[in-house]
């Protein structure tokens, strides 16, 4: 999304606005299952804790990622160029060249957290998700430029035929992504706009690093082992 700056003043607020630290909690549901992800931004990078037995840190700059593995404190890394060279992997064997899908607005609307949500979606032969977009959620500008940053290069190849926040008009409070007989639902039901410490976005100091082999893919290039076990 591209925001229209209307004036020097609005250009300096929203800038101001961007460089604050956000806590995104979301419940996700699907599958009788239901769980809790929370979403850590500070900058260029993102913390995501799915479970806690597992965090990932995201540099949006390098893209570098590291996953924590907290009950065992170990950590596995992967470069920017690793990262690239497996999103080209992935794309020369599963046929990642589809284009996305046209974002449409339903006209259809909901009330999520006492917000009035519009709907859009986009489809594919692969999957078909709903958006729920609420444009006077506060300080949805400013989040949605720290969700857009943290996404690396790298990852374009990877997620060729989807959608990530960058297609988006505005903040979803909740996603609805089906794929053949499964849904999944993903809504927001808290944000934090709290200093966040920079601490959470590095690995700790009694954390081990995990060493794994290499595949070759060319004369060239190399990448990680799948499913590396400690």
């Amino acid at each position: 999304m591209k925001a229209a700056f209307v004036s020097v003043a609005l250009v300096a607020g929203l800038c101001l606005s961007a460089r604050a630290d956000f806590t995104i909690v979301q419940k996700v549901e699907g599958k009788g299952s239901a769980s809790e992800i929370i979403l850590k931004l500070k900058g260029n990078k993102i913390r995501m804790e799915a479970t806690p037995k597992m965090t990932m840190i995201v540099d949006g700059n390098t893209g570098e990622t590291i996953t924590l593995i907290n009950a065992q404190k170990k950590f596995l890394r992967i470069s920017g160029d690793k990262a690239k060279a497996i999103a080209e992997l992935a794309t020369k064997y599963g046929g990642g060249t589809a284009e996305k899908p046209k974002l449409i607005a339903t006209g259809k609307k909901m009330t999520i957290n006492g917000y009035e949500a519009q709907e859009y979606v986009g489809e594919t032969k692969m999957f078909k998700a709903s958006y729920w977009i609420a444009p006077r959620f506060p300080d949805s500008a400013a989040i949605m430029q720290q969700l857009q940053a943290v996404i690396p290069t790298a990852w374009n190849d990877l997620a060729k035929g989807m959608m990530d926040y960058r297609d988006l008009p505005g903040f979803p409070l909740r996603t609805e992504v089906k794929t053949g007989d499964n849904e999944v639902t993903s809504t927001v039901i808290a944000i934090k706009q709290d200093p966040l410490s920079d601490a959470e976005f590095s690995v700790p100091n009694d954390f081990q690093e995990m060493k794994i082999p290499n595949v070759r893919v060319s004369d060239d290039d190399s990448v990680p082992a799948p499913s590396p076990k400690p």
